[in-house]
Formats: structure tokens, sequence, C-alpha cells
């Protein structure tokens, strides 16, 4: 017997594969995504009710203009 032996390894043909490092950690990701989504929606909620739009519709009976002046 050889002194100098080589024991059997498999073989791996083409690339090893390389471990991605994730931006955020895949246990908070979903937290991270619910707290995106809340702020985005707190935004347009606050710019949807903070617009003046004038109000759409008929006016009642016996409406002048003098009346919204004063308000």
């Amino acid at each position: 017997m050889p002194k100098n032996q080589k024991k059997n390894k498999p073989r791996q043909i083409g690339k090893q594969k390389v471990e991605k490092k994730h931006l955020i950690d895949p246990k908070h990701k979903n937290t991270f995504w619910t707290i995106v989504v809340v702020v985005i929606l707190l935004i347009f909620f606050i710019i949807n009710n903070t617009r003046e739009v004038p109000e759409q519709g008929i006016y009642p009976p016996g409406y002048t203009s003098a009346q919204t002046d004063s308000n």
C-alpha cells in the first residue's frame, strides 16, 4: 500500500453555489414591508384629506352666494 493514499472526495463539477447576502434579514422582511405599506397609505390619506376641493352638486333651493362668503 502506498503511504500517500488519496481519500475519495466527491468531485464538484461546475461552479460552487455562493450564498446570497440579503439586504434585509429574512426574519424582518415581512415587518419591513408592512411598515412601508402603512407609511405609504398614511401619506395618501393625509394628502387626500388636506386638499380643498370645491364641493360638487346641486345647490339647495333659496341658496345665495352671499351665505357661503359669510361662513
